[in-house]
């Protein structure tokens, strides 16, 4: 062959390697264009949702166990639920008006409203859960008609549930309640006729399980009765199911419409929440919704 031809040959060597060298270098630097590009859409099809802190005070039982149960739906929302246990009720309103907390789970609108004008409380109620129908308790009477003459008869002295014990035993026959008590308040001032001549000793909620001993019975809220850890169907008689005394979640006005209180509020009123509380609790707490 000449040294044209091998020139030729030569020439037509570099000139295809140039272009596999090219093709080569143009995939490699296209590569890390397209794996980027991919990783970028991946990402944003995945891209993980904003987590909200929610911090809520609850009474212990049923209160705190409720939300606690829907913890893991709220976390799937990004809502991440902080149920802080207050051990004094009495604390739940004042530390929701001072922030401390941004919703409260423990009371009913009856026990609201009758505090709220005298604290200057400006909440909002978001929506309805549970009853806690109250009870008459006794360790020393088997039935009502056990209660004899001068009974001392444990009440709670709180304006609302004070109240509604009066209105239990009155339904009951044991007492009567002046006419026209619309506010959903009364004291043993208020009744008008007691046939039995019971002593009313009114006390704080919370001091009434312990107090059993020293009494012939007493109406006590259900929730106290679980943490005294009382069989709740040992109740001579008790609200039924049509009690307005249902438990609420508040806030503080104006964040009802916060996304993640509308995530609480539906989470609460599922079928997979009524089921839990009906298999939890039977008939200590009845769902409101």
């Amino acid at each position: 062959m000449g040294k044209k031809g091998i020139f030729s040959l030569a020439s037509i060597f570099v000139v295809f390697g140039a272009i596999v060298s090219g093709c080569a270098s143009g995939g490699t630097a296209q590569a890390p264009d397209t794996k980027a590009a991919a990783q970028g859409n991946a990402a944003g099809t995945a891209k993980p949702t904003k987590e909200t802190t929610l911090k809520i005070g609850a009474a212990a039982v049923p209160h705190a166990e409720i939300l606690n149960f829907v913890k893991p739906k709220l976390k799937e929302q990004g809502v991440n639920l902080e149920v802080v246990v207050y051990d004094d009720e009495g604390q739940l309103n004042p530390a929701l008006k001072d922030k401390q907390i941004d919703a409260n789970y423990f009371q009913h609108v009856p026990y609201l409203d009758s505090v709220k004008g005298e604290k200057g409380y400006d909440f909002a109620v978001t929506t309805k859960v549970h009853v806690e129908p109250i009870g008459f308790y006794s360790s020393k009477l088997k039935s009502k008609d056990e209660i004899k003459e001068g009974a001392r008869i444990g009440i709670p002295n709180n304006p609302s549930n004070e109240y509604r014990a009066l209105v239990l035993l009155q339904q009951q026959g044991l007492i009567k309640l002046k006419d026209g008590l619309t506010t959903y308040e009364a004291t043993p001032k208020d009744i008008a006729d007691n046939p039995k001549k019971l002593k009313f000793i009114e006390a704080d909620s919370a001091t009434l399980p312990r107090s059993l001993p020293d009494l012939e019975g007493a109406i006590i809220n259900t929730n106290l009765v679980l943490e005294a850890k009382i069989d709740p169907k040992s109740a001579l008689f008790r609200e039924d199911s049509k009690s307005p005394y249902a438990n609420v979640i508040v806030v503080r006005k104006g964040d009802e419409t916060r996304d993640e209180v509308k995530k609480l509020d539906a989470a609460l009123t599922t079928p997979e929440v009524k089921k839990f509380i009906e298999d939890k609790y039977g008939v200590a707490v009845v769902p409101a919704f």
